[in-house]
Formats: C-alpha cells, structure tokens, sequence
C-alpha cells in the first residue's frame, strides 16, 4: 500500500465512518478497486486511522467532552459526583455491553467479519429499515434527555452493528430513536459514543498485533499512519457537519437507498467471481 492508497482509504474512512452506511463495506469496494492485498500491515492501517476519525468527534464537540456538570448548592457525596460528570457516566453506561460483548466474542465477530456476504446482505437489509425509520421511530418527538436507561438500551443497539455491514452509526441512532430522541439529539449521541467504543477497539486490535509481533510493522509504515490519520480527522470533521445538516432535514431514507446500491453491487461483484475480501 502506498501513499496515495493510503489517502484514497482514510478518504473513505473519514468520510463513511459516522455515518449510517458501514464503513466495512465501503472498505470492501474501496480495497479491491485499488488492488490493495489485505496485509498485516493494512489491516492495522484500516483501524489506526480510526484515531483520526474520533478526533474529529472531540474537536467539533470539545464543550462536550471537557465541561463538567454544574453542582447545585447543597448536594454533596455520590450524587454530586454524578451530576459533574454525567456525560462520562452516561457514556460508560452506553459503552459497556459492547465492551463486555466484544471482549466475549471477538473470535465469533471476526471470522463473521471474513464473510463478504453477510456484509452485503446486512447491508441491503440495513438498507430497507432505513426507508422506513422515520415513521417507525420518530414520531414528531422533540425530546433530547438523555437518561440513564436510554444510555443503556443505546449501548445495547451497538451490540447489534458488531455483525458487519449493519454499522455502528446506524444501530446506535435507531437505538436513540427507539428511545424518542430526536434525529439529531440521537446522531450527536451515537457520535460521542463513537470516541470510547472506536478508541477502545483500536487500542484492542493494535495490542493483538503487537502481541504477535507486528511492532516493527507499525514503526516501518509510520509515514502513512500519520498521513492516514489527518486526512480521515480532515474528512470526518467535514461528514459530521454533513450529515447533522442533511438528517436534521430530511431524514434517513436517502441513506437506506445508498446502503441497497452498495450491497447490491458487492453481491453483483461476488456473482461475478470477484475475489473480495475484507481488511
């Protein structure tokens, strides 16, 4: 992989990764247009520039992540602790059946992760829902709280973008909207819940490699690490601003339509005798 592969897929990266397409699947495409071999090395490529990515989350929402609760006068101990660092708690609450999930079946996700099929059938599928979320979900709600419970069942849909082609983005805003968040109140949240949920699965997938001795792959490749890295921070930023525009206003069905065409054209690729594979 050289240097321009490596910014024609941080591209895809930043661009996909937020929203509710499935980055996995557009990786697919992506890699077997290039003619990029699905090495080691790219492998852990195609998870490290997720840093950037999530970056991008944590610059354009900084208030977010770095403003403490304010504490009414007269609360003390364990429930002020709770009210100061409510948006951290909130996320820990989203953040843990996945952590738990994928930690207890990460062997099971990954060897479903080599069936280019199921990414392209989920897809399709994924596709179809979206059509319809709209009218299922959010009907005419105006209410952004975000209470502990609805944390939690967010984070349970989560567990759901585990099998490939379903994506994270998608599974967690129609978890927030099964709880009667709006589309943006939900949109935001999934994209908070991105910073844990992705960081902590880099971290994960970055310590397997070096465990088995794939250090030197990541000190060899330094140059398009770090160029991957700000080209999908770049690209994320400008994806985010996007698409809070775009489904504040009009919804997801343009997004389900997206999602059919490319799952139809892996499963019209697969047909073909194409050899695909997955990073």
């Amino acid at each position: 992989m050289d240097v321009i592969d490596a910014i024609i897929i941080a591209i895809i990266e930043g661009l996909t990764e937020f929203l509710p397409v499935s980055s996995t699947g557009h990786m697919i495409i992506t890699q077997n247009i290039l003619g990029v071999e699905s090495t080691d090395y790219v492998k852990a490529f195609t998870f490290i520039i997720q840093f950037g990515a999530i970056l991008s989350v944590v610059w354009l929402y900084w208030k977010r992540f770095f403003q403490l609760g304010k504490v009414p006068e007269g609360v003390s101990g364990w429930k002020a602790l709770l009210i100061k660092y409510d948006f951290y708690w909130k996320l820990f609450i989203a953040f843990l059946p996945a952590a738990i999930f994928g930690l207890l079946f990460s062997d099971a996700i990954d060897a479903m992760l080599e069936k280019v099929e199921v990414v392209a059938i989920t897809l399709v599928i994924g596709g179809i829902f979206m059509l319809f979320c709209d009218k299922i979900f959010n009907k005419g709600s105006e209410n952004t709280k975000l209470t502990e419970k609805r944390a939690f069942m967010v984070g349970l849909f989560q567990c759901i973008s585990m099998i490939p082609g379903v994506s994270r983005s998608m599974a967690t805003i129609v978890g927030g909207m099964s709880q009667k968040l709006t589309r943006k109140a939900a949109a935001e949240f999934s994209f908070f819940l991105a910073v844990p949920t992705m960081l902590g699965a880099t971290v994960y997938k970055v310590y397997k490699l070096v465990k088995v001795g794939g250090t030197q792959l990541i000190t060899d490749n330094l140059d398009t690490l770090i160029i991957g890295n700000i080209v999908a921070f770049i690209v994320a930023l400008l994806a985010i601003k996007f698409f809070i525009n775009f489904v504040s206003r009009h919804g997801f069905k343009a997004f389900g339509w997206y999602r059919i065409v490319i799952g139809a054209a892996i499963l019209i690729m697969l047909a073909c005798g194409m050899n695909l594979q997955i990073s």
